[in-house]
């Protein structure tokens, strides 16, 4: 159950200390009443801030996705040892790891925090360069050596972004044969499967994914080997469009943002809403995809679903767009 304001309780205690040791204080809480297990203006408030910084949706409750991301933040590298298994590991510690094995040309993969295949493919790589035991698991030999390097791989820019630019350099130039996931939350079925059609129109292999559960659009995703993932959300309180790309752990997926400007700069004028802008975030369905993906957060419900094909083949061009020029040389 999501925790709230006016919730009481050890679990709001437990809350409120693992966001103080990561610097979001309650501090603002009236001494004369405070009651730490709580879920106060405060907690509210720190809540928010968190949620803002780790590029989640700020509304001020602690569901699944803000629990998740509060536990993950407070592991750093060393605390534990990293390996590849089910469920997969994830945290702060992995990102670093990720982002360190990058810097020094080992392709750990998109810095998503979580340890991957990719990871482990880039731990072994990393292991016997180093002479170390290869065994994929990055424990205290493997982090000795890493220190023992330096930090100068961590501020550099991982190999996956490197990767990611080549590979779309090599691909056609239009969505001709181009694998395309569209994906509705819920509420947006019809414009989903518009959009589907118009995509099909252009040339595109589409892929239309149903599911409440973020994970479960990247899964089908990943499964389908989609080019792009574009998700579509209704969002009963919103006045316009906004469109969400990767962005977390100092990583930014450049043909995400990319297809998100592009997106951005058709879906309003097309449904006549307002422009909410472009935002980089860490939502599951963004970190989880091994494709350029975007999220586009749409309202309000009437205007959206009168314009249902409006919608659809703005997406088309917005997506046609992208595919001759899915990204934007430095």
């Amino acid at each position: 159950m999501p925790l709230r304001r006016g919730d009481r309780g050890e679990a709001v205690r437990d809350l409120q200390q693992r966001l103080a040791r990561l610097g979001f204080g309650t501090t603002g809480s009236d001494p004369a009443t405070f009651d730490p297990a709580t879920f106060d203006d405060a907690t509210v408030d720190a809540v928010r801030a968190f949620q803002a910084v780790r590029g989640l949706r700020d509304d001020g409750i602690c569901g699944a996705q803000t629990w998740a991301a509060v536990v993950e933040a407070g592991y750093r590298l060393g605390d534990r040892l990293l390996y590849l298994r089910e469920p997969t590991l994830r945290g702060d510690d992995v990102a670093v790891l990720q982002r360190r094995l990058g810097g020094l040309g080992f392709d750990a993969g998109r810095v998503d925090a979580i340890f991957g295949p990719r990871t482990k493919s880039a731990v072994d790589a990393f292991q016997r360069n180093a002479g170390l035991t290869v065994d994929g698991v990055c424990g205290p030999a493997t982090l000795s050596m890493l220190d023992r390097l330096g930090p100068g791989g961590a501020g550099r820019e991982p190999v996956a972004v490197v990767r990611e630019l080549e590979l779309l350099r090599r691909a056609p130039r239009t969505l001709q044969g181009r694998r395309v996931a569209v994906g509705d939350a819920g509420g947006l079925h019809a414009a989903a499967a518009a959009a589907a059609r118009a995509l099909t129109g252009a040339g595109a292999q589409v892929v239309v994914v149903q599911h409440p559960d973020q994970s479960e659009h990247a899964t089908e995703a990943n499964a389908a080997l989609a080019d792009v993932y574009v998700g579509l959300r209704l969002d009963v309180d919103a006045q316009g469009c906004t469109t969400a790309h990767y962005a977390g752990h100092s990583y930014v997926s450049p043909a995400g943002r990319c297809l998100a400007v592009l997106v951005q700069a058709t879906l309003p004028g097309a449904l006549g809403i307002a422009d909410g802008g472009v935002r980089g975030m860490a939502l599951p369905v963004l970190k989880e995809t091994r494709m350029p993906a975007v999220v586009c957060e749409l309202g309000p419900p009437s205007t959206v679903v009168a314009r249902t094909a409006e919608l659809a083949d703005a997406l088309a061009q917005a997506l046609s767009a992208w595919a001759t020029a899915p990204f934007v040389d430095a």
